[in-house]
């Protein structure tokens, strides 16, 4: 390991972490600035997109010497978070959380797993490909980005829908233990009410009780999905269904006039959005009760996705992974969802790796090994190298 290597990832992190970026508030303004400027004195062609102000996000842009128009070779990005959780109950921590702590061969502090130890590493790239003279051929693009920890719009998100970066393999960084995830569940979010009429608990056949009546939906929906997903298996990866929120009523001794349900719905690759919404309402409606007292609402949901693994990103990583490593690659199964989701429609590979576990992920005392930064910063050098020279 080479200690000059080792320590300039550490002082990456380490400035890293002294910037908070969490969620809530949600700004980025100082930890975007700080990445830009780093590499805007690198040589890249620096930007920092914004759509809506206090949540910043860089794009930072090398073409390859022979990269000559729209044909001058493939468009690899990579991308990292910038924000964090909270730092949550403080008491928690054995450590200052915006203060990096070097022990035992890990980095401590908020956001070192996820995602500043991949944001550093991938930093240190941007800058080692750089001072080697930059890409041969096509074009690379480094994205930071801010709102991934709130599910918003306002991050990677905008950078697609308004055409910033539309590469032809996006690298994320993920706490991957240096494995890969080339797959990743679609997620469809759904809001249900139903309305009733008030009336004193004291005589409940008064009024009509809004809570009865998303039970009986949601028996139904229960009763359903039960049967409808078991078979609706990929892999390690299953369609599923959570109910996350219920709310209902105002006070004890009050006929509840209004109840409000939030359903979570993880769909295969090969499930559409769309599709689970229209199966959901479907359902609803088939409970028989009256349409003035229920509503369906859609609220948010991106399609899943699946790198084929035989994929020219693919196939870099798996070849420099055992290069470096001297072990073949684990593809791993993805519990959440990544920003790669936004780019799920767009035909190209999406591809999540990064040093540190995920169970360190949105907890204390969270650290990221410096030697697995080490080993995600030689190997994806190498991913770069096999795919743009």
């Amino acid at each position: 390991m080479s200690k000059k290597m080792q320590s300039e990832l550490v002082a990456i992190l380490s400035d890293l972490i002294a910037l908070p970026s969490p969620y809530p508030p949600g700004t980025s303004v100082e930890i975007c600035a700080y990445t830009a400027k780093r590499l805007k004195k690198a040589g890249y062609k620096v930007e920092i997109a914004t759509h809506k102000k206090g949540v910043d996000n860089v794009v930072a842009r090398m073409k390859g010497k022979g990269a000559k128009g729209k044909n001058g070779g493939p468009v690899i990005a990579f991308n990292a978070h910038v924000d964090t959780v909270g730092v949550g109950e403080r008491s928690n921590w054995k450590s200052d959380p915006y203060k990096a702590l070097v022990k035992g061969g890990l980095v401590y502090g908020l956001g070192a797993g996820n995602c500043k130890g991949s944001m550093a590493v991938q930093i240190w790239i941007a800058e080692e490909i750089a001072r080697r003279g930059g890409p041969a051929s096509g074009e690379l693009i480094f994205t930071f980005v801010a709102d991934e920890e709130n599910l918003g719009p306002e991050g990677m998100e905008y950078l697609r829908d308004s055409g910033k970066v539309r590469p032809g393999a996006l690298i994320l960084g993920a706490q991957t233990e240096n494995n890969l995830i080339v797959a990743e569940r679609g997620v469809m979010w759904a809001r249900l009410t139903t309305k009733g009429r008030a009336a004193h608990a004291g005589n409940p056949a008064a009024g009509d009780n809004a809570i009865l009546r998303m039970m009986r939906i949601v028996g139904a929906l229960s009763s359903y999905y039960d049967k409808a997903l078991a078979d609706r298996v990929s892999g390690a990866m299953k369609s599923t269904v959570n109910i996350g929120m219920f709310h209902g009523g105002h006070n004890t001794n009050v006929v509840p006039s209004a109840c409000t349900v939030e359903i979570d719905r993880r769909l295969l690759p090969n499930e559409k959005v769309k599709d689970a919404f229209k199966e959901l309402k479907k359902v609803v409606d088939g409970v028989g009760e009256p349409k003035s007292m229920v509503g369906v609402e859609f609220l948010t949901g991106t399609n899943g996705f699946f790198a084929p693994e035989n994929g020219a990103a693919v196939g870099a990583f798996e070849a420099a992974v055992k290069a470096h490593s001297r072990r073949k690659v684990k593809f791993l199964n993805a519990t959440g969802v990544s920003d790669g989701r936004y780019y799920a429609d767009d035909g190209i590979e999406i591809i999540n790796f990064g040093p540190g576990s995920g169970a360190q992920g949105h907890a204390a005392n969270e650290s990221v090994p410096i030697a697995e930064m080490v080993d995600a910063a030689h190997i994806q050098l190498d991913v770069v190298k096999r795919l743009l020279g």
